[in-house]
């Protein structure tokens, strides 16, 4: 029995790859794939502006990672999805995709963040922001 909550899609953005994101044997370069699930997830963040709910709370990652299923080469873009995990008390999970958009059937890599939310004055983990909470509990 799986008790893993289905992800459930949060946020999706295309990016471009460049030349400069490649290694010298020609495919996009392993920490690119880190930078597109960063940009996917600083978004996602900048959707929830800190006004919305007065909380100064910020994020930090505890864990990252990341599963290379396919090469990906440059030029071309980038369609990263950010996906729902787990959900605790100062905690998120996301998930995320990642396709080529010229190819969107096939998966590149699959990867995931723990995010923790820390309150600025005691640098402790705290609960999850109501502006956040309020677009998990719509999904």
């Amino acid at each position: 029995m799986n008790n893993n909550p289905e992800p459930k899609p949060l946020y999706s953005t295309t990016l471009p790859l460049r030349w400069g994101d490649m290694d010298q044997l020609g495919h996009v370069n392993n920490t690119v794939y880190f930078r597109c699930f960063e940009q996917a997830r600083v978004e996602w963040i900048d959707l929830h502006p800190q006004h919305l709910d007065n909380n100064p709370a910020y994020v930090v990652i505890v864990h990252t990672e990341c599963s290379f299923l396919r090469e990906l080469k440059a030029p071309g873009t980038v369609e990263v999805r950010v996906l729902a995990g787990e959900v605790g008390r100062s905690s998120l999970v996301q998930r995320y995709e990642l396709r080529r958009v010229d190819a969107p059937d096939q998966l590149v890599a699959t990867g995931s963040a723990k995010l923790v939310w820390v309150h600025p004055d005691t640098g402790r983990s705290t609960p999850i922001p109501e502006r956040y909470l309020t677009h998990l509990h719509t999904l």
